[in-house]
């Protein structure tokens, strides 16, 4: 299968390339800088508008993953906006160029995130629930909106919500490892927000499984089916670092460093579960956190 992948440099993305050329599959790149001779990248730049519409024609799928990190730093205006736009314009220009093709791709899969449903306390969320407020929300919403071409020409379009990717190599585990291995976590606020997590294998096979299976369109929950809250989370890593975890993070200092984000990605609660995911016979290979840690971190259980 002749795949274009775009943020192919990213966490996701760059496990997810490994993955499809140790498969046999062929692997292009959408790029911003100038394609290398013969490597088969695709130049693009959303911000301006510009791209390569003609080297699209005869791909099979296009996985979407392109966008500004969210966790990084205050979310100033200036910041917000380059968050926002880099997934809307993004998937906006690179839908229509889709649209436009007479030979378009059979499947488009695009990232988007659980930040979709915002901060929902207890609530079970699934696919249909409703969409939540704040930034990241209508973010997510318009994100999703902008495949709206691609879907009119008759692309299946799947909108894979991410929830918290977890690695050591980047994300919010590779943030939070060099403070717990000194023995200085804890849980953030209260600790009773919940965390809807999913380790970086499962991200790549929900990935592919969604490519594959036709059954599959519009949003699927990238989840684990087993979320937990925080302090469950902080227990569990402590655990398996065989550090303490006695060093809380007051809600009040975390809105204080880093502001809005800190109510949005920091101390939102959301329990997303996979239901289209598993429904449509995706088999988890990390579904149990302890599990999962074991395997990112290398540890024994």
């Amino acid at each position: 299968m002749h795949i274009l992948v775009s943020g192919s440099s990213g966490l996701i993305g760059s496990a997810l390339v490994s993955s499809l050329a140790a498969e046999g599959h062929r692997v292009s790149r959408l790029v911003r800088s100038d394609p290398k001779p013969s490597s088969g990248e695709v130049r693009w730049d959303p911000a301006t508008g510009l791209i390569d519409a003609s080297s699209l024609e005869g791909l099979e799928t296009i996985i979407h993953l392109a966008g500004d990190p969210i966790a990084q730093g205050r979310w100033t205006p200036e910041k917000k906006a380059k968050i926002r736009d880099s997934r809307v314009n993004g998937t906006k220009l690179l839908s229509e160029a889709l649209a436009r093709l007479k030979q378009p791709p059979k499947v488009l899969a695009c990232a988007s995130a659980i930040g979709y449903y915002g901060d929902r306390s207890d609530q079970i969320l699934q696919e249909d629930s409703p969409p939540g407020t704040g930034f990241l929300a209508q973010t997510c919403q318009e994100w999703e909106k902008a495949s709206e071409s691609a879907v009119q020409r008759g692309i299946r379009v799947v909108h894979l919500r991410f929830g918290i990717v977890l690695s050591p190599k980047g994300g919010a585990l590779a943030m939070m490892l060099p403070i717990f291995q000194k023995g200085l976590g804890g849980k953030l606020g209260n600790g009773k927000h919940w965390m809807s997590w999913i380790a970086l294998d499962d991200v790549v096979g929900a990935i592919q499984h969604a490519v594959v299976t036709e059954r599959l369109r519009g949003p699927v929950n990238a989840v684990s089916p087993n979320p937990v809250t925080n302090a469950e989370f902080t227990r569990a890593l402590g655990n398996i670092l065989h550090r303490p975890t006695f060093f809380p993070v007051p809600a009040f200092g975390l809105r204080l460093l880093f502001g809005e984000m800190a109510n949005e990605a920091l101390l939102a609660s959301a329990k997303v579960m996979p239901v289209r995911l598993a429904g449509s016979g995706y088999r988890f290979r990390y579904p149990i956190l302890e599990e999962a840690l074991h395997h990112l971190l290398g540890t024994k259980p």
